[in-house]
């Protein structure tokens, strides 16, 4: 049975999260990655495999190492997904601040 994955489901997930803000300093190999974490490497490797199954990561093998990037274009995705909330948000704390002033210059 093959289990579809998408970004979403790929950055459910907290190591895998901490995966892609490692990865988001600079490409790294498998090795490199696992090391900053106290999972096996196996399991790290499980966590990589479904973050570039996903898209998220690239893979580029320069000589015998893999070395992985982040995949920008479907970051975007998330960056997209999450951008009305974010505006929405943001609309609320204007808000607040706008009432907060109102009430710094009330004379109690």
């Amino acid at each position: 049975m093959e289990i579809r994955r998408d970004v979403f489901h790929a950055i459910a997930d907290p190591t895998r999260r901490s995966i892609l803000i490692l990865v988001a300093a600079g490409a790294m190999g498998a090795g490199a990655i696992a090391n900053n974490f106290s999972s096996s490497r196996q399991t790290i490797s499980k966590h990589i495999q479904i973050l570039a199954e996903c898209g998220l990561l690239i893979q580029q093998q320069k000589g015998r190492e893999i070395y992985y990037y982040i995949n920008s274009e479907n970051m975007k995705q998330i960056a997209d997904f999450i951008e009305p909330f974010r505006q929405l948000w943001e609309a609320r704390f204007q808000k607040m601040d706008a009432i907060l002033d109102t009430l710094k210059n009330i004379e109690w």
